[in-house]
């Protein structure tokens, strides 16, 4: 894989030094109030959380299969049954928090959250700002193009080119990277119709994103040219100020369970068709 914006994991531990129905949705100010006035009285996110009974998880709730909302509006997918068997273990409730994709770092920072569970990738630049649990999931970044599209079939081939990518999001760094220009967009499906519609010449995403967009879209004329060789280690990003420090422990202890017990797995094959939560 061309990880010129990935780290491995060892990099990462060494810098970190390390389902009941959905609970609702909560609106991104009030949750914050709570977390923010938790945090103020408690160093310890984890103790803190504890005694308000909850666990506030943020994600942006319009990212298929990952976090989204189904025919019925509930907040479902990958990260949002990962997240809650996660919440299970610590015996917390969980609380979500939705918003768009640089606003869940912005919450994480200033306290409002406890973790971000969005199919965080862990890159050089995060791992300054935040501490990650182990992985909890393995992805492959892949390259999107029309299907009549002939002149691109590498990420060498986006110099000069135009993508559509969430902002400050590791596909948007990695298209820029090939020296691309990135226009800013929220959801996955707005991102794929402006492909379609000719506006860009290509997107960048998790290839199991846009297997998931296909299955669903099967008509969709778009293709996959190319993917990274090496997975991104898919993590769970905390504060790195010293008060996420046991949360963090607890978190990576709940993973373990959950992938001992073959929990991750059979919420992995539920979303994904596959066992995203092995490396193998």
């Amino acid at each position: 894989m061309k990880r010129r914006n990935f780290i491995s994991l060892l990099a990462v531990m060494a810098a970190a030094g390390a389902l009941s129905a959905c609970g609702a949705s909560s609106s991104a100010e009030g949750a914050g109030s709570t977390a923010a006035s938790a945090g103020s009285e408690a160093d310890d996110r984890l103790a803190a959380a504890q005694a308000r009974g909850t666990l506030i998880v943020a994600l942006e709730g319009a990212w298929s299969p990952w976090c989204y909302h189904d025919d019925t509006d509930t907040l479902v997918g990958y990260d949002v049954e990962v997240s809650r068997a996660i919440a299970g273990q610590l015996g917390l409730e969980p609380e979500y928090v939705e918003g768009e994709w640089d606003g869940l770092f912005a919450g994480l920072d200033a306290g409002r959250y406890d973790i971000v569970c969005n199919g965080v990738e862990v890159t050089e630049e995060r791992a300054k700002s935040y501490d990650f649990s182990q992985p909890y999931a393995y992805i492959h970044t892949a390259l999107a193009v029309r299907e009549d599209n002939t002149d691109i079939t590498s990420f060498e081939d986006l110099a000069g080119r135009t993508t559509a990518n969430s902002i400050a999001s590791t596909y948007m760094t990695l298209a820029e990277s090939y020296g691309a220009e990135v226009l800013g967009v929220d959801t996955l499906d707005e991102t794929i119709q402006m492909l379609l519609a000719g506006r860009v010449d290509a997107t960048l995403n998790a290839d199991v994103s846009f297997y998931d967009y296909l299955n669903v879209h099967p008509d969709a004329a778009f293709k996959l040219v190319a993917e990274t060789e090496e997975a991104s280690h898919v993590c769970i990003p905390v504060r790195n100020d010293g008060s996420a420090d046991t949360l963090l422990a607890a978190v990576n202890e709940a993973i373990d369970a959950l992938r001992a017990d073959g929990t991750l797995a059979e919420i992995s094959e539920k979303y994904f068709g596959s066992d995203i939560s092995s490396e193998d």
